[in-house]
């Protein structure tokens, strides 16, 4: 468990932060900025569980726990995935998500348009975590260009933006609730 006693350090007025095992970056480093938008991702999900309850919500608080695990992740440098040595992403994170996915998935119709943000206020909110679990999936990915990290923490957001969605479609009353993109709608 992490134990916060104060809260300023004053270690970042220079423009640097400490990752994980104590090496000092810029805080725009890649991959300080890769876990301060999937930080920004969990702040999205937690506006949108002001709106959920029951199970809904029950994925979600899973999910805020695992985009703190996947900043862990992306904050600590070095090739090993797989010891326990270091707090990362697993397969079987993604493996649940996927689950919650298609049992979520088995009572929408087919789409035949796209979605806009919208429908309910749960909808609408996770949407817009969609799309910054999304702008995190393009931080990571250029971090992944640039230095070594875990291959899952790439899978794991890629497939929580697809969940993000489907639970928005599903509150939205398993899709009769969408907003439908009308293309050309106002030419």
């Amino acid at each position: 468990m992490v134990k916060l006693t104060k809260i300023y350090t004053r270690g970042g007025d220079k423009g640097e932060t400490s990752l994980a095992g104590g090496d000092r970056v810029k805080k725009h480093d890649p991959r300080v900025a890769a876990y301060g938008t999937v930080d920004e991702t969990n702040a999205a999900v937690g506006l949108a569980r002001l709106h959920t309850a029951g199970e809904a919500d029950a994925m979600l608080a899973r999910i805020q726990d695992d985009l703190f695990d996947l900043g862990a992740d992306l904050a600590t440098p070095g090739e090993d995935f797989s010891s326990g040595q270091a707090l990362r992403i697993t397969q079987a994170q993604i493996d649940r998500l996927e689950r919650e996915i298609d049992a979520m998935n088995a009572n929408l119709k087919p789409l035949n348009s796209f979605v806009l943000p919208g429908g309910t206020r749960a909808a609408a909110y996770l949407h817009l975590a969609r799309t910054v679990a999304r702008r995190s999936e393009r931080d990571i990915t250029l971090l992944a260009e640039r230095t070594v990290i875990n291959p899952l923490a790439i899978k794991f957001v890629n497939r929580l933006s697809d969940h993000l969605f489907v639970m928005g479609r599903h509150l939205n009353e398993n899709g009769a609730k969408d907003v439908l993109w009308r293309p050309g709608a106002n030419r």
